[in-house]
């Protein structure tokens, strides 16, 4: 549930970038690949604070 969480937040955070890119006046293939660069970082982030620990 924590890693819907933090990938919802981190969805927001990216359309929130994008139509400050938009609004800018970058064109909008440079702003279609920066968002899809920042979900797989929201991804790897998301998934390596939210893992569990391992019980050793």
């Amino acid at each position: 549930m924590s890693f819907a969480l933090y990938l919802t937040g981190f969805v927001i955070f990216i359309a929130g970038v994008a139509w400050g890119l938009v609004t800018a006046g970058v064109p909008g293939l440079y702003v279609a690949i920066g968002s899809v660069i920042l979900l797989g970082i929201g991804m790897f982030t998301g998934v390596s604070r939210t893992r569990g620990k391992d019980p050793s």
